[in-house]
């Protein structure tokens, strides 16, 4: 959160944390109830209140949610979203300068309720700025998309080809019952189980997997497979695959895990390839997959145009 021109009743914080929304009756602070969520004072004068994201990966946006949770005589009317695409790392006062461009027109909202928006633009993002029309108060504001990585900023000859915030996307899993597949290739470390993936115990002979389209063609010469927090429910072995335009290779055999373990192996054989399979015997949680290498001169042409495709 960069900025918002009010916070009297809630901070604007609230609105990116990343559960849902909680509500505690007779939870009353010096300013009144307590909300988790972002509010503002009641306007007594034209206007309207806005607060601005910095994204935490810049990208196309596919669509927004504006969720209401639990306002209900305080929710705003109505909301629009507008987005900029800046280098660096603008203040509020320099972003205020910028000319945002429309996402979300003026759309009416309903109280206690997640509103959903597509955001049809295929350019690339920095910023968002939320506007309610006139005042009250929004539970979470979610911005979603495809992220688009800057090559000015990215070494193509070592880097995390399955990294989310390269490009990479997950397209094809076995099982997401307790939670994503897309955390596998999220930013940073897991901070507890839940921001890595689990699957569903088995009771079958099979096994779970998950598919990872690469940031681009590349090489891989290390893999990181990470069982961080997951201690009685890891998996027990875990292999590689990888294909480029065709069928399916070895890239790592089967290889045994351990419990909240950070596990680096070395690609025995590298070679190209564009998809990587992760498999896990049978079932259980991966904290984090990554996949160290370079980029190959037809994977480094598609990483730079989806670039600037997406300038604008």
């Amino acid at each position: 959160m960069v900025w918002a021109n009010d916070e009297a009743f809630a901070e604007r914080e609230n609105l990116i944390k990343p559960g849902p929304a909680e509500f505690r009756p007779w939870n009353f602070g010096h300013k009144g109830q307590i909300y988790d969520g972002w509010e503002t004072r009641r306007r007594r004068e034209p206007g309207v209140d806005q607060a601005v994201v910095r994204l935490g990966l810049p990208g196309v946006v596919t669509g927004v949610v504006v969720d209401t949770a639990f306002f209900t005589g305080n929710y705003p009317p109505f909301a629009s979203v507008e987005a900029v695409a800046v280098d660096g790392y603008p203040s509020p006062a320099e972003l205020a300068e910028l000319e945002w461009t429309p996402l979300v027109p003026k759309s009416p909202l309903a109280g206690d309720s997640e509103n959903f928006f597509a955001g049809s633009s295929p350019r690339r993002w920095t910023h968002v700025r939320l506007s309610i029309h006139p005042d009250g108060g929004v539970a979470r504001f979610r911005v979603h998309g495809a992220p688009v990585a800057d090559p000015r900023l990215v070494d193509p000859a070592a880097l995390d080809l399955a990294a989310l915030e390269n490009g990479a996307r997950v397209v094809g899993c076995s099982n997401m019952f307790y939670s994503s597949p897309s955390n596998l290739i999220s930013p940073g470390f897991a901070a507890v189980m839940g921001e890595g993936w689990e699957t569903a115990r088995r009771r079958d002979d099979g096994n779970d997997w998950v598919s990872v389209a690469l940031a681009g063609a590349g090489v891989p010469r290390l893999a990181e497979l990470d069982t961080t927090h997951f201690k009685g429910n890891a998996p027990g072995w875990a292999s590689l695959s990888g294909r480029l335009d065709g069928s399916w290779f070895e890239v790592l055999p089967r290889t045994r895990l351990q419990p909240d373990t950070r596990h680096r192996f070395l690609v025995p054989e590298p070679r190209e390839l564009s998809e990587v399979r992760l498999d896990i015997y049978p079932d259980g949680g991966m904290a984090r997959l990554r996949l160290w290498g370079a980029l190959t001169e037809r994977g480094r042409a598609d990483f730079e145009r989806r670039f600037t495709d997406s300038a604008g």
